[in-house]
């Protein structure tokens, strides 16, 4: 790789960092091509990426960038794992393919800049994807109004039944004089 090559990589690099909303790393022991594509695959479907990048290049990428902090986990054969749109489903595919392969263990990650150890990534994937949480806020900001609907509705049934009420007395009443 010439220097023309090299600045070009960490270029990329550093502009994939950027965009990341999670960049993960992973230790590949020993992954065959076509489990290395079959990562690729489904990781590109959840808006992930798979990288293999030189640990120096890689350290120069990210550089003034929020994943600095990533840097302790650059040493030996190592992946790099970027996520674009929705972090939980990119740190859950991984952990999913790691569960299937152990030839690929999580290290560490971050989310959006934040370092977080294996055990943190793996919890990170257990949480609901954006889609998940997005409806439950939606149920939840919903909520008060059916309350309050069904509040009223219940107010207003009990002022209808107290005006019957009083309309038929009256009618009884005057009826009876």
């Amino acid at each position: 790789m010439n220097r023309e090559q090299k600045v070009a990589a960490v270029a990329e690099l550093h502009e994939r960092f950027a965009r990341a909303s999670v960049a993960l790393v992973a230790s590949n022991l020993g992954l065959t091509v076509e489990q290395s594509n079959s990562l690729r695959t489904s990781l590109k479907a959840v808006g992930g990426e798979y990288k293999v990048a030189k640990h120096t290049l890689t350290r120069l990428a990210l550089e003034e960038t929020r994943y600095d902090g990533l840097q302790v986990f650059l040493e030996g054969p190592r992946s790099l794992i970027f996520g674009y749109d929705d972090p939980v489903a990119v740190a859950k595919a991984l952990v999913e393919f790691a569960a299937q392969n152990s030839k690929l263990e999580v290290d560490g990650g971050a989310v959006e800049g934040q370092v977080l150890p294996a055990d943190q990534v793996k919890a990170f994937a257990s949480m609901p994807d954006v889609r998940t949480l997005q409806a439950r806020v939606a149920r939840q900001a919903l909520a008060p109004a059916s309350r309050l609907v069904s509040t009223v509705a219940s107010s207003a049934q009990r002022i209808a039944g107290a005006i019957e009420a009083l309309v038929k007395k009256l009618s009884e009443d005057g009826a009876s004089a």
